[in-house]
């Protein structure tokens, strides 16, 4: 330890061991770590910080760092690397059995267990632990329980340091042990490329870095079939669901570094374990993965026998029909959306499909009066909870999540299915073009066999996240009875928002002249600094004042990606900053790299069927309690649900949230970045999307330029399917 008159850190690498009095603070998600500790021979405790998988008080460390000074906290050690072992003196065994990191066993037994064993405590807990019965206060059941805390913890400890020596974060590494148990280092070591197909958030990077650290060779048949696999991973990540053969190839070259043939050998035994097939499209030879081409051909199987059977409603007079559903629903219908209720009525599997204004929602409200009056049961599901909320807004009729439809418990499982199929006569499902292939297919699977369908969507939106593009390919197949709505009506006619989308939608650049009254505007701002600062000042100040919008509840930005500058998380950090900054007397806390207050407005990033909570879910923090630590979110509806602080990675901050997120959400006001920054994801359907999200106002912010070339490129599109071409 420096002399007390030291003022400056030292310059070389020292070691400081000793023994951890108290953990001031620690993340699992980075190990970053400040504790207390009293260095060897020392009488006052100094601050260490640090990183390490799991920390104790009582543990003995080794550190290997520097001294340094700092203003508000004074010397503290900055370890480079931290060790930390189970304490082998009396009073670091006695801190760390009472920490309060073995089950049946607070300070008080701690004390009594180390007065009747002293050191052999640990050997014993272990190996004789029948002996823990002669102590005060122990039986047998808290002798079973401790014994059983104890080897977990033991286990866990051990599968913790492994990872954290190979760069795995400690709630990874927690999510590791959950999947495998006991078995977790066996399985680490014998094939590490499983992490990358069994764990959520664990990579092929990750697992090849373990790999290779592990001594694997870099032409291994295990690394080469793992990283095919990748490649065709990664590909249905960005919505393919099969990739060219001789693309899959050059990818994987790229990936792992090794030569042609190497690969072709792995790609045919990968076909024969069933891990891979092959087909061929448009005289292309494509790789997929068996369950994405099984999801597509069972896709194709139910709709084909769908549409090969008539309808099975009651007789109606359509004359008398379309007049009670016009007095219901209080509106007249063209002759053109006459013409979609006929054919709704007329097919067992219709889709009704158009942009913006051309009265989707209306021809939809007609068939649900129609064929309610005739006793038909309906049932109606949307992808997201937004989207379904929405879609019982603008009928009268609940709607539930497709997830909720089919009663999802998770891990791929589902309620319902081929053997205990949904019950209903009609099945309504709204923005299709949201639902990737696998989903589709499960739905399709537990369709009753007397059922009709009618789908309704847009299909110039963004494809869906997920793989595929089943409505485009729907639509182009020619298969399925399809109506499209172009006329724009004249309500909707007078919207700057819905005829700029529509132009956009031809691939013209909307006239950006501002209008006094207008609902559509684009404000230029040159570089990306320029854009975040008049984006942060419209929705913080500009907005609210002139239209008396609220800041937080009205007003959403929407922006093309998550990273840079114009990116979700710098744009959420400045947002929050300017709406909802820190104070004295505001509590916060930071997880998974976010810091949450009350009043944030965040968003659910995963299903949780546990607190009924979706992917896309918009809520706002009302509570932060401390003891125990938990944050309390009010969703729409008025719905409370809790997160303890494990939780958190399932919350984000949402005064920002990317385009893709927001499909199937409407809100007030959207502001739109705009920048040759996102020169990567700049395309027709991404701005389009966007825009058609507001119901009041859009505000662009950016270049024009970039907006120029949005227009002119269809990049989301560009997807290799097989579903078109299964289904001609």
């Amino acid at each position: 330890m420096p002399p007390a008159s030291s003022s400056s850190a030292s310059t070389s690498a020292q070691t400081l061991r000793g023994l951890v009095e108290r953990v001031v603070y620690h993340t699992e998600e980075t190990g970053y770590c400040i504790l207390k500790v009293l260095p060897t021979g020392e009488r006052e405790a100094v601050s260490l910080i640090g990183k390490a998988p799991r920390v104790v008080a009582g543990e003995q460390f080794e550190a290997v760092g520097q001294w340094e000074s700092t203003r508000d906290y004074g010397q503290q050690f900055k370890a480079e690397s931290l060790k930390l072992t189970r304490p082998d003196s009396e009073v670091g065994i006695e801190r760390y059995l009472g920490s309060g990191l073995i089950e049946g066993i607070g300070p008080a037994y701690a004390k009594r267990m180390l007065a009747k064993f002293g050191k052999r405590i640990f050997d014993v807990i272990e190996n004789e632990s029948v002996k823990l019965e002669d102590v005060e206060g122990i039986g047998r059941k808290r002798r079973l329980e401790i014994r059983e805390s104890w080897l977990k913890q033991k286990s866990l400890h051990n599968i913790m340091l492994f990872l954290h020596q190979h760069g795995i974060s400690s709630s990874r590494a927690l999510r590791i042990y959950k999947t495998y148990g006991d078995e977790a280092l066996s399985v680490l070591s014998s094939n590490p490329y499983r992490l990358a197909q069994d764990i959520q958030g664990v990579g092929f990077k990750t697992a090849d870095d373990i790999a290779c650290q592990l001594g694997l060779a870099a032409n291994a048949p295990e690394r080469l079939r793992a990283g095919l696999l990748h490649v065709l991973e990664q590909g249905a990540e960005n919505g393919h669901t099969c990739m060219p053969e001789a693309l899959t190839i050059q990818k994987a070259m790229d990936l792992l570094g090794c030569v042609q043939p190497l690969l072709h050998t792995e790609v045919e035994a990968l076909i024969l374990a069933g891990q891979m097939l092959r087909l061929t499209l448009e005289a292309q030879l494509m790789l997929c993965l068996p369950h994405l081409q099984a999801a597509e051909q069972s896709i194709a199987k139910a709709l084909s026998c769908l549409v090969s059977q008539p309808p099975v409603y009651p007789p109606v007079d359509m004359v008398k029909a379309l007049v009670a559903a016009s007095q219901a629903t209080g509106k007249k219908l063209a002759l053109s959306q006459e013409d979609a209720v006929r054919a709704a009525l007329e097919n067992r599997c219709l889709i009704i499909t158009g942009g913006p204004g051309v009265g989707k929602t209306t021809i939809l409200c007609t068939i649900l009066s129609i064929l309610r009056d005739q006793g038909v049961k309906v049932t109606l599901a949307a992808p997201t909870g937004r989207a379904a909320k929405r879609l019982n807004e603008s009928t009268g009729v609940e709607a539930r999540t497709l997830h909720r439809l089919l009663e999802y418990q998770g891990t791929g499982q589902w309620g319902r299915h081929r053997g205990r199929p949904l019950t209903g006569d009609l099945f309504v499902l709204d923005e299709c073009s949201m639902i990737d292939t696998p989903l589709m297919a499960q739905f399709l699977s537990a369709l009753p066999a007397e059922a009709h369908l009618l789908l309704v969507g847009d299909a110039d939106q963004l494809p869906s996240v997920g793989p595929g593009m089943v409505l485009h390919d729907l639509i182009l197949s020619g298969r399925i009875p399809c109506v499209p709505l172009r006329e724009i009506f004249r309500q909707a006619a007078t919207s700057q928002i819905i005829t700029s989308a529509h132009e956009i939608n031809r691939g013209q650049v909307p006239s950006l002249k501002p209008q006094r009254e207008g609902d559509f505007f684009f404000i230029e701002a040159g570089s990306p600094e320029e854009i975040s600062r008049t984006l942060v000042d419209l929705v913080q100040r500009r907005l609210p004042a002139r239209y008396g919008f609220d800041p937080v509840r009205d007003i959403q930005v929407l922006t093309p990606m998550n990273r840079q500058l114009l990116g979700t998380h710098t744009l959420n950090q400045q947002l929050q900053s300017a709406l909802n900054p820190p104070n004295e007397l505001k509590y916060e806390i930071e997880r998974f790299g976010v810091n949450f207050r009350v009043g944030d407005k965040v968003i659910q990033t995963h299903n949780n069927y546990d607190k009924d909570v979706f992917n896309g879910d918009i809520g706002h923090i009302v509570s932060l309690e401390s003891e125990p630590l938990k944050i309390c979110v009010r969703f729409e509806s008025d719905r409370l649900v809790d997160y303890e602080p494990g939780e958190l990675d399932e919350l984000r901050l949402a005064y920002a949230m990317t385009i893709h997120k927001s499909q199937g959400s409407e809100f007030s006001c959207v502001v739109i970045p705009v920048s040759t920054q996102h020169y990567v994801l700049l395309e027709r359907s991404l701005i389009y999307t966007a825009i058609t999200r507001a119901r009041k106002l859009v505000v662009l912010v950016g270049d024009p330029r970039a907006l120029t070339l949005a227009v002119s490129r269809q990049e989301s599109r560009k997807r290799w399917t097989g579903l078109r071409h299964i289904m001609a």
